[in-house]
């Protein structure tokens, strides 16, 4: 089966059409059973109430005015005339008295079967009937005699046949009108679906921006809708986001590898001693350093794109890493003319590494911006169920609309920082993988010429 018949197979309007013309055909077979059943009944009853009547009459009239062979043989001609041409009634009575007879048996072989309330169905070659019968007592003359009162059934059976006939066609016909109706109702219900088809046909890579209309839609399509174009903004920002990843990727490994090419290139223009090899050799290191961490922390980030939680949890003062981490950069805070400051503590289970990790790169983003003379604080707080940690430090203000992009990966805010080509611009992207490997988040502010950043990790131990 092909694609095109499996997706036909599957269709919501033929799944929808195949409802409506189940459900028809069950409310059909049931309507048209208990009309077909009511119907049969009410005609038997028509039936035997008919037979019940004329039995009674005839029982009347031989009990009130028969009581000799005269007045029977007036009984006889008024009984003929009662009983019509076609046979359709007959009127019989058995007496032990030939002269207190009147009509024909029915035959020994015909096959009786009783109905109830003493109705009995006879079948014979010429028609099947429906009988009522009963002793009259004597009377003078009269000796008792039996009265069988018949009405012929066949009329009934082919009325019951006609009724049956009529709701099978009314119930095929209503099956395939609701089926069709419900083919149109179906299709009529689905333009809207078919509408964002064609407009989702259209979504194409070259147009990132354009999104599937969510104006006058059924109700039902107005999540989906929404949800649909929230999946394209997260794909368009993705997209961009990786688009400008790899011009940034480009741009960062283009400088060193331009100095390594430039350098190597003058230095094998002519004969060199071997103390220019080595200071070349020495930059030339330098810049493939440089490359190497550019490179790590690139897989880095790509491994907590994945989705990657922190593994190696411990419980562990917070205010002791950070110290730990501090005694790594001594040298620059020393250089940088500053001093470190730490206020608070908590204890919470967290991946050392991948902290220190995180807390040198705020420490050192810190040191690189801050005013000489200055203090630069960690500040340390346990908040509901998250450990915020937070690294100020006094400089140059930055920008709300900076602040917003500031955990993006190779983001520089240039025209408010110094320095920055000392840094490939992957720190604070590193530590928002790090913060969300902790169950946490980031945050950035700044405010009078104090800028803080800082992180939360998720308190699993008090959780």
């Amino acid at each position: 089966m092909n694609a095109r018949a499996l997706v036909s197979t599957q269709s919501i309007a033929r799944r929808l059409t195949l409802m409506f013309a189940l459900a028809a055909a069950a409310v059909f077979s049931v309507t048209g059973y208990a009309l077909y059943q009511f119907q049969c009944i009410e005609l038997r009853r028509h039936q035997l109430q008919e037979i019940k009547t004329r039995f009674e009459f005839v029982e009347s009239l031989i009990v009130r005015r028969i009581n000799n062979a005269e007045k029977w043989v007036l009984l006889e001609g008024k009984m003929t005339e009662l009983m019509p041409q076609d046979g359709s009634i007959i009127y019989l009575v058995e007496s032990s008295n030939p002269q207190f007879r009147l009509g024909k048996p029915f035959a020994a072989d015909a096959k009786i079967s009783y109905e109830g309330n003493g109705v009995r169905r006879i079948v014979t070659e010429n028609g099947t009937y429906l009988t009522l019968n009963g002793e009259i007592p004597a009377s003078g003359e009269r000796p008792a005699v039996f009265l069988t009162v018949g009405l012929d059934a066949s009329a009934f059976d082919s009325t019951s046949r006609a009724i049956n006939a009529a709701l099978v066609i009314a119930f095929l016909f209503g099956v395939v009108v609701v089926a069709g109706l419900g083919w149109w109702i179906a299709r009529r219900g689905l333009a809207a679906v078919d509408e964002l088809s064609r407009h989702a046909a259209k979504l194409s890579p070259l147009n990132l921006a354009e999104r599937l209309p969510a104006r006058d839609l059924p109700t039902e399509l107005n999540g989906l809708v929404l949800s649909f174009n929230g999946a394209l903004e997260r794909v368009e920002h993705a997209y961009v986001q990786l688009s400008t990843f790899n011009a940034d990727v480009a741009h960062e490994l283009r400088t060193p590898l331009g100095n390594l090419i430039g350098q190597t290139q003058v230095m094998l223009s002519r004969e060199r001693s071997a103390e220019e090899l080595t200071e070349v050799l020495q930059s030339n290191l330098e810049e493939l350093e440089r490359l190497r961490t550019i490179i790590n922390d690139m897989l880095f980030l790509a491994q907590a794109d994945r989705g990657i939680r922190a593994a190696n949890l411990e419980q562990t003062s917070i205010a002791s890493e950070v110290s730990k981490s501090a005694e790594f950069l001594d040298m620059l805070i020393e250089d940088a003319g500053v001093s470190l400051q730490i206020e608070g503590d908590a204890d919470t289970r967290i991946d050392r590494s991948l902290f220190g990790r995180a807390i040198t790169n705020l420490l050192y983003n810190a040191i690189q911006h801050c005013d000489r003379l200055s203090t630069i604080r960690v500040h340390i707080e346990r908040n509901e169920h998250v450990v915020a940690v937070k690294v100020s430090n006094q400089g140059a203000p930055v920008e709300a609309h900076h602040l917003e992009r500031l955990f993006e990966r190779f983001y520089r805010v240039d025209s408010a920082r110094s320095d920055s080509g000392n840094s490939h611009g992957l720190g604070l992207a590193i530590v928002k993988a790090i913060a969300h490997m902790h169950g946490g988040s980031v945050f950035a502010a700044s405010n009078k010429g104090e800028t803080s950043i800082g992180f939360t990790i998720a308190d699993s131990y008090s959780a």
